[in-house]
């Protein structure tokens, strides 16, 4: 059996957790990080396609797939491009 913690350090990892978690989606943040962050994970993203569509050699379906999934992240990516350009241009960034 595994070792439990002791009461004070549960109620103390508890809390500690909740209070991470309680500002969740009612902080308003910093959009132009927000912005960038997302931009950037979406690029990683994007040549990640080309290596899924290699590992599903042999399999159409499944590489047509991820060829739609590469043309739409390509989508969101000229969106939000185009949505920093626009917050830049309000000099909100």
């Amino acid at each position: 059996m595994g070792e439990r913690l002791p009461l004070f350090r549960r109620l103390f990892l508890s809390l500690a957790a909740e209070k991470g978690l309680e500002d969740i989606g009612e902080t308003c943040g910093c959009a132009d990080h927000d912005l960038v962050h997302d931009l950037s994970k979406r690029l990683d993203a994007l040549w990640r396609y080309d290596q899924y569509v290699a590992n599903a050699e042999g399999k159409p379906a499944l590489q047509a797939l991820w060829r739609d999934l590469k043309k739409q992240e390509a989508e969101n990516i000229k969106w939000a491009k185009q949505m920093i350009a626009e917050e830049i241009k309000q000099n909100c960034f």
